[in-house]
């Protein structure tokens, strides 16, 4: 694609995007700005760094993904239950990108946290009002200008000073479309001083019509707050989704993040963490099983700014079909970051010869009282260990399963939440039977 047909692209969906503009609520003037930002930026191509293994501008080349239209069906209570990961968490429902009040499920939420949608929240909510679109920088990637501009709804999640969440905020995505479509859900996550708060994200869909999920997820963990925060990706072979999640850290803090991407046809996720004071603490946990045509893309990038702070970084990836998977992870290690260790590791077994993996880890390190590295492998099946299995009776497809499995379970057995691991585990068995 020449650069006239890129301009003509972009210029084709800031037509429908502008076209839409003037009927969204909120600060007119900064949906406009956002637009402007994704403008100057345009739709990446294979040509932006960033960008060079997957190809965003395919997915808008025959002109999908443009309007919003009507639901497949209603979503049900049954299927929001269907789609439920831990049980007695408390659920907030969002369908095509917007907050469904009738089908969340908030009733449990114990004293100091508050759950509410976006839309309203950064209209009477202090706290939502301070953070909001300052986490996520339009400027830095074309996508969240677009969601910047266009979000209409999602979920405003603020736990208080010194509060204890019990139950995990279960936020439910779902995609349910009668023709090609675009939503862009936007979230805040506050964690408060000395807090503690377990949240998951989950995609879904129904129905076989082809969506794009431009979600955006902001997330402030504030000094000593303790975040665990869940994203798993199961939706159907016509979904499509670019999942941006960007953090800030304070002292003492701990954010450990779980990726897991199950399902769609063309998955994004980036996730950008900065720490801004010392003696804070970060684990990125992926896993990543792919199979027919479908393309999973990770982008991670943790920012060591400061002094004494630690990340620790490990995703997994089982590629087979025709599929293709992505693993670029950066580390900056800033001049005055001295103290700092931070490690990062991506591994991966190809089970097809038409599989394809492109691993890019990355290390830029500008102090010297470090403790860094990164390393990256992709190879088959342990064939010692096939022919171990097979020698003792285990038929090849069994003994195949239990050896994906075992590289599996060294990610899914850091989830703390044990529901959550169940609920890993027997997806685990469905995509491997």
């Amino acid at each position: 694609m020449n650069v006239m047909t890129e301009n003509k692209l972009t210029e084709r969906i800031l037509s429908g995007s502008e076209a839409k503009l003037v009927s969204l609520a909120g600060n007119a003037s900064a949906r406009k700005n956002a637009l402007d930002e994704f403008r100057r930026m345009g739709v990446p191509t294979k040509r932006h760094e960033d960008y060079k293994y997957i190809n965003p501008e395919g997915l808008f080349r025959l002109g999908e993904f443009m309007a919003k239209a009507n639901v497949v069906r209603p979503v049900t209570s049954h299927d929001v239950e269907e789609m439920t990961i831990a049980p007695g968490a408390a659920k907030v429902v969002i369908v095509n990108g917007i907050f469904i009040p009738e089908l969340s499920k908030l009733d449990r939420l114990p004293a100091g946290v508050t759950v509410k949608s976006i839309a309203d929240a950064v209209v009477s909510d202090a706290i939502a009002k301070k953070y909001h679109s300052t986490i996520a920088n339009d400027s830095s990637d074309a996508f969240i200008a677009w969601n910047t501009a266009m979000n209409e709804s999602g979920v405003f999640i603020h736990i208080a000073k010194g509060a204890t969440c019990n139950i995990p905020v279960h936020v439910v995505h779902i995609a349910s479309n009668e023709a090609a479509s675009t939503f862009h859900p936007r979230n805040l996550i506050v964690a408060e001083v000395d807090s503690s708060l377990n949240v998951i994200e989950s995609f879904d869909s129904i129905g076989p019509v082809k969506t794009l999920t431009n979600v955006v997820t902001e997330v402030m963990v504030h000094k000593g707050a303790k975040l665990n925060h869940y994203r798993i990706q199961t939706e159907g072979d016509a979904a499509h989704q670019m999942n941006t999640t960007c953090v800030v850290a304070e002292s003492g803090s701990n954010y450990c993040t779980y990726t897991f991407s199950f399902g769609g046809a063309w998955v994004r996720n980036n996730l950008n963490i900065s720490f801004t004071q010392e003696h804070t603490e970060s684990h990125l946990y992926g896993l990543y099983v792919t199979n027919g045509n479908r393309v999973v893309d990770n982008h991670t990038i943790v920012d060591h700014a400061i002094p004494n702070c630690m990340s620790n970084e490990l995703y997994k990836g089982v590629v087979d079909g025709k599929s293709t998977a992505v693993f670029n992870g950066k580390i900056f290690v800033r001049r005055d970051a001295q103290k700092t260790n931070a490690y990062q590791t991506n591994r991966n077994i190809l089970l097809s010869d038409d599989a394809t993996v492109n691993t890019k880890p990355q290390l830029e390190i500008y102090a010297d009282d470090v403790k860094c590295s990164h390393g990256t492998s992709t190879g088959r099946l342990d064939e010692d260990a096939m022919f171990y299995l097979r020698a003792r009776g285990v038929g090849e497809a069994s003994a195949r399963k239990m050896l994906v499995r075992a590289f599996a379970e060294e990610v899914v057995n850091n989830v703390p939440d044990e529901a959550i691991k169940a609920y890993l585990d027997n997806r685990l068995n469905h995509l491997m039977s």
